[in-house]
């Protein structure tokens, strides 16, 4: 079969690049349209109950999108400052997008109306403010109210700015342009007096993301490009198959963009490495098919009859090992995230189109081209290679017994790294550590407890039971036991709007912040209910029926494990205040989504891990049709990823869906490097009449070279993952470089020590298959 094909590809060589040449027209067409998420990543699947619950949260409350604006300035109460930042304030609130500013300059106030018995609304801080005296002054009585705690430092040295945006334009494109628009004149008042302003918020951080991955996908394109250029140049030391190579792997860029919009996905921070990782996983076929032609040549100095040869020979190898590897991708298809999904589906997909474009245009370009020259096959001599081989080599018939003493070692060293390895899912994990996001994320943990929303429903299933004066206790009980966890910021409930108001109506005394009694909660409901609704506070954080009430909090930037213990120890606390029977409480909002989903992630990563050694086992078993060599093929590179897992415990560097990442991806990558081997063994093992030995050297001699070749290509490949602005695309990066690195050691030394030293258990295993590799 493979000989017709290599005929049929050179003999309708111009036909094939006519259709590939159309092809690829069509989807750079589909691939100018992809366009970028600006959504969540949908980690947790719809039928999920986190997930029905901050859905059906939404439905009631709205879909709460704030940025956070935290100035730095110790003289914020100057009145020439807190003027010029109010004038700030009016700008930004004709922004299209932004539906309502909470900042203290623009803060409203309760006052009593006695006359009519009602409250009505108006600035702490009007218009016509005279001179400082009045501001200090004003600011003095502010401090004293306990209802607005949060939005000033206690030493007046700053301010917290909560901007509402508007839920739709956040999930549109033009959130970028609606935050940065408010950055851009705040940053008016920090360049004119020379502070320091931090921003924050969801939409702030996913804008910024944003920005980072469309510079990203450009940059790793290029520097994959630019950096297994310059190998395939210092290894062929031939611009025709550097350029071949190159145009193979930049049509491959292009499918898997075209792929993204005919799918109708968009690209993602997942999908976002698809492109590097094909020019990175696309270059090996390149090479091994590149080597083989250069063998041939030298052998028979037949440029067409090589080629032939090279689809014959390679083509096929080429398959099983694309095969796996796309299944390495594909398992993430058996998840439960549509992200992983997504990712999972694009890259298998491409990883095979990158196969057969490497099959058809290499042949067909070296078709044209004139016969190589000796100069352009001396890398098969170089003398560094053959130096290197033949020690692998002088190892594994000599020094057996070192390597797997080497090899059990690395095992118990790995078995302590892996007890060290801890869970995370910090919202920040992927951050750049040294960049602006992450530090002003961190402040305003260090100053106002952080800004990730944490929501909490206390449902008392009686209409108006809200106002019962032993819920209203049971609610306060509940409010000063958030209080007392130090990674929550203050609580807000409809507690201290009540609480407010007693205060207010007995002239603002302070002491007079506490709940109603049952006599001054009829006369307070009465005040209530003729209050002008422009003061929503009590609207915000209760149901119509009075019988949900909402309480809100910011919490701090904790991993999924730091969020789990503290959720271990709050729910028994919360039921012992409401009884489960009688009152429901769920835990919401953006932040418990995201850390659930963390978890999910992560054991969907550890399951797609097991289903790819499973799928690839049964590969290898139906490849060799012998149980053994499916142990002997395991074990090489099983061995890598548990080498990396104690790197990664050793150095405390967690275990999160970025890094869990690494171990499918290098499993799937580094096994195609035993396919290789062990296709070539199993040739040698036929034409040697199964003299293992011999077989196993003659094979380790001739793959040798292209595996050092294709190990170096990815080695360099993932590391160029290291220049990203995203934590997980680092550690995924260094991490795959490592493992691969590793895994081509454990493939070139313990692979072949384990066919020589089960040699005899392995006599004529394949002699008897009628399997053609």
């Amino acid at each position: 079969m493979w000989n017709s094909l290599s005929s049929f590809i050179i003999k309708f060589r111009v036909l094939f690049l006519f259709i590939i040449a159309g092809v690829t027209f069509f989807m750079a067409q589909n691939a100018v349209n992809v366009e970028y998420s600006v959504e969540r990543a949908k980690i947790l699947p719809s039928s999920h109950q986190v997930f029905l619950d901050n859905q059906n949260f939404q439905k009631k409350y709205g879909n709460n999108q704030v940025m956070a604006i935290a100035i730095s300035d110790s003289l914020f109460f100057n009145i020439d400052r807190f003027l010029f930042w109010d004038s700030l304030c009016a700008e930004i609130k004709k922004i299209n997008g932004v539906e309502n500013i909470i900042s203290v300059n623009n803060l409203s106030k309760l006052e009593k109306n006695s006359d009519e018995k009602k409250f009505e609304t108006c600035k702490w801080f009007n218009d016509s403010l005279l001179n400082q005296e009045i501001l200090d002054s004003l600011v003095i009585e502010l401090n004293k109210q306990k209802f607005y705690d949060g939005f000033f430092n206690d030493n007046n040295d700053g301010a917290l700015v909560l901007i509402d945006l508007d839920s739709e334009i956040v999930i549109s494109k033009n959130r970028d342009d609606l935050v940065f628009s408010i950055k851009e004149i705040s940053e008016i008042y920090s360049k004119k007096y020379n502070i320091r302003i931090h921003y924050s918020g969801m939409p702030y951080m996913r804008s910024v993301q944003s920005v980072s991955l469309k510079k990203e996908i450009i940059l790793f394109v290029f520097l994959t490009l630019l950096i297994t250029s310059l190998i395939l140049y210092l290894f062929f030391r031939s611009f025709k198959a550097m350029f071949v190579s190159i145009i193979v792997v930049v049509l491959g860029v292009i499918f898997a963009f075209g792929f993204i919009e005919i799918l109708d996905y968009k690209i993602t921070l997942l999908t976002a490495l698809v492109p590097p990782v094909l020019i990175v996983i696309g270059i090996p076929n390149c090479i091994f098919l590149i080597n083989k032609f250069h063998n041939e040549y030298r052998k028979n100095n037949n440029k067409i009859k090589s080629l032939k040869i090279m689809i014959g020979k390679i083509g096929n190898i080429t398959l099983l090992t694309n095969v796996t590897t796309a299944t390495g991708f594909a398992a993430f298809l058996l998840t439960n995230s549509q992200s992983l999904q997504e990712f999972g589906l694009i890259a298998s997909i491409n990883i095979l189109v990158i196969y057969v474009l490497s099959l058809c245009l290499i042949p067909i370009f070296f078709s044209f081209f004139s016969p190589p020259k000796h100069n352009h096959t001396k890398h098969l001599d170089r003398k560094w290679v053959v130096s290197i081989v033949d020690y692998l080599i002088f190892l594994v018939n000599n020094k057996r017994n070192a390597i797997y003493i080497v090899t059990f070692i690395a095992i118990l060293l790995s078995i302590v790294g892996l007890n060290k390895m801890n869970l995370t899912g910090n919202l920040s994990d992927d951050f750049n550590k040294r960049d602006a996001l992450y530090k002003d994320l961190k402040y305003f943990e260090n100053k106002y407890k952080g800004v990730l929303p944490l929501e909490i429903l206390v449902d008392t299933k009686k209409k108006n039971g809200l106002f019962k004066s032993y819920n209203l206790k049971k609610m306060e009980e509940f409010s000063s036991l958030l209080a007392t966890y130090p990674d929550f910021s203050q609580p807000s409930s409809y507690i201290d709007f009540i609480k407010y108001t007693k205060q207010v109506y007995y002239n603002n005394d302070p002491a007079y912040f506490n709940l109603p009694n049952n006599q001054e909660q009829i006369f307070l409901t009465n005040y209530i209910s003729n209050t002008s609704s422009s003061f929503n506070m009590r609207d915000m954080l209760i149901d119509s029926l009075n019988q949900e009430a909402r309480v809100s909090l910011r919490i701090k930037d904790l991993s999924a494990s730091e969020m789990d213990e503290i959720m271990s120890d709050l729910e028994p606390k919360i039921s012992t205040i409401f009884d489960p029977d009688k009152y429901d409480v769920i835990i919401t909002g953006t932040t418990k989504v995201l850390l659930t989903g963390t978890k999910f992630l992560l054991n969907n990563l550890f399951i797609s891990l097991f289903l790819v050694i499973i799928l690839i086992s049964i590969f290898m078993a139906w490849m060799f049709s012998s149980f053994k060599m499916v142990l002997i093929s395991l074990i090489p590179n099983i061995i890598p990823l548990l080498i990396t897992g104690a790197i990664m415990g050793f150095f405390g560097i967690a275990l999160k869906p970025s890094t869990i990442l690494v171990f499918s991806i290098a499993f799937g990558i580094s096994v195609d490097d035993t396919i290789h081997f062990l296709a070539k063994y199993r040739q040698e093992l036929i034409s040697n009449k199964g003299l293992i030995r011999i077989s196993v050297f003659a094979a380790l001699k001739e793959t040798g070279v292209s595996m050092l070749y294709t190990s170096i290509v990815l080695f360099f490949g993932f590391f160029i993952f290291i220049a990203s602005d995203f934590g997980g695309t680092v550690a995924l990066g260094l991490l795959v470089s490592i493992t691969l690195l590793i895994a081509m050691l454990s493939n070139l030394l313990l692979l072949p020590a384990l066919l020589l030293t089960y040699e005899k258990k392995l006599m004529g295993s394949f002699i008897s298959q009628n399997k053609k590799i």
